[in-house]
């Protein structure tokens, strides 16, 4: 692979057991909804354990096009919004939308804002497979919005009323589609029911945050959420939950580079499915004084998995655990039945040495323990290059990864995390 000019890379050299304790940031799925949800306040909101990511400064800089007031004190890992005293701007700058499927979380709150007519460009985001917006756009126009999906993706919803509020069956668990529909629905006139709802604890945390703000919300975090309307918000304080999915990654860190870790700030109960199969796989996980203290001391044990809604294992751990999945004994089979597209770092691993069977967009078989080698290689997604930065951890030798754009939406400085842990990884021009 051509290294180009100017672009980073994270070199790593592999062969290092991982030792120490780490603090995980707030979870970055549970940041941009609850900033568009300080939109529908009439008083400031306070975020904290904000992780200082490239989404969240995107998601900022729209928030502040759409006339907020909007300051981040990144030393304190809080961000506060003052809503716009007036009606707000009715779209954000296109190429902020496009570079994050979250922007189009500002639909629903400008809806609710009651606007009469938002736009939004094609939501950007990884390309991990069709993402498509119809669950939401029909709960839009259930809630009584008028919706034009014009050919090149731009939307125009149009709401010269109040929205009402209905029954919304959503074809599938989707998380940014619950939210999105939640923050419509919770300054509309009446009762909305989100039938089969995302349960994810990042929809736990919006709501709780809106009910804080003032909203009437019951069952965040079951498969069926009810929404009173209320006539206005306020704002609110609070700190996000912890991430999740970092604290999966350090975990996977700590188990294939055959050390441990402490992950301070975590809340196991969140880490269902993948507590689990890591314990399948020889990983332990135990809650010390410290912390979630992660060991792997035997020979790791193949495993099958298949990613799923919550409380199912998460897709966006389904890459960092085939990375470890390459050194376990025996014959390994993943299923990613969530996105079909997200097998892109395969051909990465194999490049390093994985042992790979058979592989499709949505299926891998692999044969291990492989002994990996350091090689120079890019991930397109940001999942995608921390299983290569795992992987690296593991292989012979030093390797470059590269897509650390990629990275950085979703992982604040994950090098300087590994590398407190005594990893030998360090972010090069």
């Amino acid at each position: 692979m051509s290294e180009e000019r100017g672009e980073p890379a994270l070199r790593v050299v592999g062969g290092r057991a991982l030792s120490g304790a780490v603090k995980v940031d707030g979870a970055k799925n549970a940041a941009m909804p609850c900033l568009a949800a300080a939109l529908l306040g009439d008083q400031p909101s306070l975020i904290e354990r904000v992780p200082d990511i490239a989404d969240v400064r995107g998601f900022c800089e729209m928030l502040r096009a759409l006339g907020a007031d909007v300051a981040h004190d990144r030393e304190r890992s809080a961000i506060e919004v003052a809503p716009p005293a007036a009606s707000p701007a009715n779209a954000a700058p296109d190429h902020l939308v496009q570079r994050q499927r979250a922007s189009f979380l500002l639909v629903g709150a400008l809806l609710a804002r009651g606007l009469p007519c938002v736009e939004s460009a094609p939501p950007g985001g990884d390309a991990i497979g069709e993402r498509s917006l119809a669950i939401q756009v029909k709960g839009f126009r259930a809630l009584g919005a008028d919706i034009e999906e014009l050919d090149e993706g731009r939307i125009i919803a149009r709401a010269p009323r109040r929205l009402r509020g209905a029954r919304l069956f959503l074809d599938f668990p989707s998380v940014l589609s619950t939210e999105n529909l939640l923050l419509a629905a919770v300054l509309a006139k009446g009762e909305t029911k989100l039938i089969n709802a995302a349960q994810e604890p990042e929809i736990v945390c919006l709501a709780k945050r809106l009910k804080k703000m003032g909203a009437c919300i019951s069952g965040a975090g079951s498969a069926v959420i009810t929404i009173n309307g209320v006539e206005r918000l306020g704002g609110a304080k609070g700190s996000l939950i912890p991430d999740r999915i970092e604290a999966g990654t350090l975990a996977i860190a700590a188990a294939i580079s055959r050390g441990s870790a402490t992950l301070r700030g975590v809340r196991k109960r969140d880490l269902i499915g993948v507590r689990d199969k890591l314990n399948e796989i020889g990983v332990s996980l135990e809650n010390t004084r410290g912390g979630l203290a992660v060991r792997a001391p035997a020979p790791l044990r193949a495993a099958n998995i298949q990613t799923m809604p919550y409380p199912g294992f998460p897709t966006d751990l389904q890459a960092p655990m085939t990375a470890l999945l390459t050194q376990a004994e025996g014959e390994s089979e993943i299923l990613e039945r969530v996105f079909e597209n997200r097998m892109q770092h395969i051909k990465e691993l194999r490049c390093m040495g994985a042992k790979v069977a058979a592989a499709d967009k949505s299926r891998v078989e692999l044969r291990g323990p492989s002994p990996l080698s350091g090689r120079t290689v890019r991930g397109g997604d940001i999942r995608a290059v921390a299983a290569l930065v795992l992987a690296a951890l593991a292989a012979a030798g030093e390797s470059h990864i590269y897509g650390v754009d990629h990275l950085d939406r979703g992982y604040a400085r994950l090098e300087d995390k590994l590398a407190a842990l005594g990893a030998d990884i360090v972010r090069v021009p």
